[in-house]
């Protein structure tokens, strides 16, 4: 666990706004003023520069998982918009993981899955009030992230 930075001038400036915080380091860097950085602040604002990835693929994933549990439990509302949510939600999904290979480690993970798979039921029961949904996630990664395949009944 990291210690707290010294309260200084620049921590201050970090604390009471970060964009201006950012454009300065950013100038202290291109400038080699190295011993200026506020090396903690760096250090935790790189770090969730990487929990900010994490966060936007398993958003993508649970609401690409939710519209694919509406699509396969609600044939009759099935229509363009919900197609074309799948379709743009796939799409962000694979450009995520192209930008961020890393990224596709996560999509191995037990764990994550079904926790991505329990944000994405209670997304589907909230909106249409569906019940008993199968519990884990009958759908392989392949098939979820498969922009021709969608299921059925």
């Amino acid at each position: 666990m990291s210690q707290e930075a010294p309260h200084t001038e620049q921590s201050a400036t970090y604390e009471a706004d970060i964009i201006a915080w950012a454009n300065h380091q950013a100038a202290l860097l291109r400038a080699g003023r190295f011993h200026e950085l506020d090396i903690e602040h760096i250090a935790d604002e790189i770090e969730d520069v990487g929990k900010s990835e994490q966060r936007e693929l398993a958003s993508r994933m649970a609401v690409l998982l939710a519209h694919l549990i509406k699509w396969r439990y609600q044939p009759e509302r099935r229509g363009k918009s919900r197609l074309l949510t799948i379709r743009n939600q796939r799409k962000g999904v694979a450009l995520r993981l192209k930008r961020t290979p890393s990224l596709k480690s996560m999509l191995r993970d037990s764990e994550w899955q079904q926790a991505i798979w329990a944000d994405a039921l209670s997304a589907a029961t909230a909106e249409t009030g569906l019940e008993d949904l199968p519990e884990p996630c009958p759908w392989s990664t392949e098939q979820i992230l498969d922009p021709d395949w969608l299921p059925q009944d």
